[in-house]
């Protein structure tokens, strides 16, 4: 059984990482969130241009690093030339952007693993094929799950994978609507990642009553993770996984 059915409700994911107190989507977020005792992490997954599965959020490297260009563009000697941790402070110089790879060999079965596939600007390129054939070699369908905004790609990882689930994310108000309504229903997944605004009392009974788990994103307050939780979401995505440890 997937493990996602055994973690404790709500579940908390580190979001990126614990990404208030150490560079996102680095080996030491993930570290920090172990050493927190949270039981799962969320994270995004990028190609490189030589076809590597790297861990990285923006479709650029600007933000988080002291390189520049787009991680498309790059290839993974370039990516992991890099600094993604003085950005965030220098106490965590020389912290590198790590291959999904990396992340399966040091948290698979320490950590359950909610992986975002971000190829949105290359949304026909192999990333959900290529994380599918990583999770069958290190042996961790029931430790991962998949989500993206993008329907396409997890009809992809579903195909390759049947019986990991698979998560829809969705956007704020009236922007994920569809997603929320008609891409929901055509893709059946077993979770719904709404913002966390989006969620009412009204959304919760359809939720139910569709048999979807729900999982907000990103709260960061403890005023609304105690609403979200009164409401009685399954899982709340945040960066201060800390707070939500109540």
């Amino acid at each position: 059984m997937n493990q996602l059915f055994n973690l404790p409700v709500p579940t908390i994911f580190a979001h990126r990482g614990v990404s208030a107190v150490a560079p996102e989507n680095t080996l030491a977020a993930f570290q920090g969130a172990l050493d927190q005792g949270v039981k799962a992490v969320e994270f995004d997954v990028q190609l490189s241009v030589d076809q590597h599965v790297i861990v990285i959020h923006d479709d650029t490297v600007d933000r988080t690093t002291n390189g520049s260009g787009k991680v498309r563009e790059l290839t993974l000697n370039q990516l992991k030339s890099f600094d993604a941790g003085s950005a965030f402070s220098s106490d965590f110089a020389g912290e590198s952007i790590p291959t999904l790879e990396e992340v399966f060999k040091r948290f698979g079965r320490k950590l359950y693993l909610n992986i975002e596939l971000k190829n949105y600007a290359t949304p026909l390129d192999a990333l959900p094929e290529k994380v599918a054939a990583l999770v069958r070699q290190y042996q961790l369908e029931d430790w991962v799950m998949f989500s993206s905004f993008n329907p396409i790609a997890l009809k992809r990882t579903r195909r390759a994978l049947p019986d990991t689930p698979i998560g829809l994310l969705t956007l704020k108000g009236s922007s994920g609507f569809l997603g929320r309504t008609f891409f929901t229903r055509w893709l059946s997944p077993q979770a719904i990642h709404p913002h966390k605004d989006d969620v009412s009392e009204s959304f919760m009974l359809d939720q139910r009553r569709a048999g979807r788990r729900v999982n907000a994103w990103t709260v960061n307050e403890l005023e609304e993770m105690k609403h979200l939780v009164s409401l009685g979401v399954d899982g709340i995505i945040t960066d201060y996984p800390s707070k939500a440890l109540f």
